[in-house]
């Protein structure tokens, strides 16, 4: 898969070095010129160019791009017009980060579905989420023991956890599942927000839109989710 990492601070830098390292196409951009040359050996390509201007922006292959992360921290206003150029040029899939609950209000005011908290959550999560198909997030325990938050795979709509036997075909655990609701944010937009459901049975039935929290080894779970 290919990605376009801007900003190539702490973040960006270590998110680039770890979807390069699994065998993506990462182009790290920034307007400094020093960090692109420190990471044009550890990222595929580097570019150094100011992502708030549009004819410079046009340069990059963003139509062939699976995935844009704003990672911009030091400049609020260069991370928001960045994103809003990006909204505009209507790209595959946008992720953004925020640099505080401000920021975070206007990211999700201009449509920002998925907002990147890095003081929070760590590079090798959004790795994961980014090229593990249907993840929604992760976290891992030891080894390669993880809790991951998946989608549904259609196949499963509406059958139960004992009809589907996902322990006993993949060795995989489903601890629980999550309702997705909208609600209504502060500013009076409509917002996503999630709710957990009780620890999952045998007899628990897996609803189109909800999520599913698994456990297991993680080429398990990827195994059934790419099956899937």
């Amino acid at each position: 898969m290919k990605y376009i990492i801007i900003g190539l601070g702490n973040f960006g830098t270590a998110l680039g070095e770890k979807l390069t390292q699994m065998g993506h196409e990462v182009i790290g951009v920034d307007n400094r010129m020093g960090k692109v040359e420190a990471l044009k050996e550890r990222l595929t390509h580097t570019i150094c160019l100011n992502c708030t201007d549009n004819q410079a922006v046009d340069s990059l292959p963003l139509r062939d791009t699976d995935a844009i992360i704003v990672s911009i921290g030091e400049d609020e206003g260069a991370n928001l017009m960045t994103t809003a150029l990006m909204k505009q040029l209507k790209v595959k899939r946008l992720i953004s980060r925020a640099i505080s609950p401000l920021h975070e209000t206007i990211l999700a005011a201009m449509g920002v579905d998925e907002i990147v908290h890095p003081e929070e959550e760590t590079a090798i999560r959004w790795a994961k989420k980014l090229t593990i198909n249907g993840v929604i997030d992760s976290f891992e325990l030891t080894g390669h023991y993880n809790i991951v938050e998946a989608k549904i795979p259609k196949r499963y709509i509406g059958k139960t956890l004992e009809e589907i036997g996902l322990l006993r075909n993949y060795g995989v655990l489903v601890l629980t599942t999550i309702a997705v609701v909208e609600e209504k944010s502060l500013i009076g937009k409509s917002k996503k927000v999630t709710k957990v459901n009780e620890v999952a049975t045998s007899k628990t039935i897996l609803r189109e839109g909800e999520i599913m929290v698994l456990y297991g080894d993680i080429s398990n779970i990827q195994d059934l989710l790419r099956e899937s």
